[in-house]
């Protein structure tokens, strides 16, 4: 089993390094809650009635990091990773789930998502500005709502992992 080593941000840094930091920190703490669990288990719905996965989240995830990075930042036109039509709760945004994908992809593709965010914002400032919805939106803005959907959906993942197999912490 691999352990993922997850680094604290630091306590006195430049905004966009505290920002970059918190970001990577709550991607991080995601990857964590999965370690260690089968494929069935990270399949698992855990908490009824909430149709909410493990495997799920990481896909939602993935589909975020590309809407934020990759549509909205850069305006480039790719498809969604995942079927909309897959949830049962009727939600979009990957979190439901198919026979054909596992753990092991979907958390390649979201990696892959991750390393494309950070190669998109490389060379923009935080007050770079991007077409959105009738308006201007900022690198910052983005990196302070990444931040923000990480932690919500990583108190969901420590409902989901504490249910499966009791884990907490981290």
């Amino acid at each position: 089993m691999t352990t993922t080593e997850r680094p604290m941000p630091p306590l006195n840094a430049d905004e966009r390094t505290n920002m970059e930091s918190w970001l990577d920190f709550y991607r991080t703490t995601l990857a964590m809650k999965c370690e260690g669990l089968t494929e069935e288990q990270l399949r698992t719905a855990s908490v009824p009635p909430s149709p909410l996965t493990l495997l799920g989240l990481v896909q939602h995830m993935a589909e975020v990091e590309r809407n934020w990075f990759r549509r909205v930042l850069t305006g480039e036109d790719v498809p969604a990773i995942h079927d909309p039509q897959a949830d049962p709760a009727g939600r979009d945004g990957g979190f439901g789930l198919s026979d054909s994908i596992t753990f092991e992809t979907a958390q390649a593709t979201w990696q892959d998502e991750i390393a494309r965010a950070r190669t998109n914002c490389t060379n923009r400032g935080l007050e770079d500005t991007s077409p959105f919805m009738g308006g201007e939106v900022s690198l910052r803005w983005i990196y302070t709502h990444m931040t923000a959907e990480y932690a919500r959906h990583n108190g969901h993942a420590d409902f989901i992992r504490e249910r499966i197999d009791g884990a907490t912490g981290v």
